[in-house]
């Protein structure tokens, strides 16, 4: 897509599945929803959330583990009909996020500027949230963030197809519905349901992950940057809510650190490895988890804590295209 067609799909993306989930209170106070819609809700909710969590996000832009082709290209198909942006795109912005996390040249920090006060605030989370996808000068270059990635040809095809992936995903829960009623009205709710109320629900529990979880929460690792861990926020992220953890140990494939901090996309990627479908999972040993959260509090941390940000992938020198990479952060 060039600048004009983004800014065109963000606008559709932003409010077409708004007004699908106006038209979807409507149906429910009139009581034309049934467990059918609710079944295709949650099976498009949880696929396209693992898409960008464990596809996306863990497999893709940090490598914290390995798999097979043909559970990479499921992964990253859902993680493409969540509707955030095409695989190589999502994945260069998130990289980019890393090295210079809540500081000049973050696509997506709510420290936007120093303007004080609760407008300032506001702001900085609104730009966070979501203001940073009308950017139409945000540029971040996939050859240069994500060069492993560029040449695979699976997600070479489902970035250069994303729209059309996107439409298929809204569509599809139609049979869904289609399936359980065996009528053309429980086909037509299940596409408001599971494909845009899962669309505007996914995408912004997803968005408040960048927003919220870099201003509310607790912070049990002093890193250089202002993310937090967002207790209430874990479950409906399937895990990515646990932000500050995420950014103390960034390849790490579990985000949430102790039993209590659920982390579903973690328990798929158990699931995988216990089947033989995921290797090469990338665990943080507890005693190094409390070494780090010791070191970083001595240092001290915060937006304004100094850093050394790595440089983007393509300028390193361990850079395979074919296999991997060892030092993706």
């Amino acid at each position: 897509m060039n600048g004009r067609e983004h800014h065109g799909f963000i606008l559709a993306a932003a409010i077409i599945p708004f007004i699908g989930v106006a038209v979807a209170i409507v149906l429910l106070w009139n009581k034309l929803v049934g467990w059918s819609d609710m079944v295709a809700l949650v099976i498009m909710y949880s696929i396209a959330i693992l898409g960008i969590s464990a596809g996306y996000h863990r497999l893709l832009a940090h490598r914290s583990f390995q798999t097979n082709r043909a559970i990479k290209v499921f992964l990253v198909w859902a993680g493409t009909i969540a509707g955030q942006g095409p695989a190589l795109i999502w994945t260069a912005h998130h990289r980019r996020h890393h090295r210079v996390a809540d500081k000049p040249g973050d696509p997506h920090s709510p420290y936007l500027d120093d303007e004080p006060g609760w407008r300032g605030a506001l702001k900085g989370l609104w730009h966070s949230h979501m203001g940073w996808l009308f950017d139409k000068d945000l540029t971040s270059d996939p050859i240069r963030y994500c060069p492993d990635l560029a040449r695979d040809k699976d997600i070479r095809f489902a970035s250069n197809h994303f729209v059309g992936i996107v439409v298929g995903g809204i569509v599809f829960p139609g049979f869904i519905g289609l399936a359980i009623t065996q009528t053309w009205q429980g086909f037509l709710t299940a596409v408001l349901w599971g494909g845009l109320v899962r669309f505007f629900l996914a995408n912004h529990v997803t968005y408040a992950v960048n927003s919220v979880g870099h201003y509310f929460g607790r912070r049990r690792f002093d890193t250089p940057d202002e993310s937090r861990n967002v207790a209430w926020l874990a479950i409906p992220s399937f895990g990515e809510a646990w932000h500050n953890n995420h950014h103390a140990f960034p390849k790490a494939a579990f985000h949430g650190f102790y039993w209590w901090e659920v982390d579903l996309t973690a328990i798929f990627i158990r699931g995988l490895e216990t089947v033989g479908l995921a290797r090469e999972v990338v665990r943080i040993p507890k005693d190094r988890i409390r070494a780090r959260a010791d070191g970083l509090s001595r240092v001290g941390g915060g937006r304004a804590a100094p850093s050394a940000p790595p440089k983007p992938l393509a300028e390193r020198h361990k850079v395979s295209t074919s296999g991997g990479v060892a030092d993706v952060e």
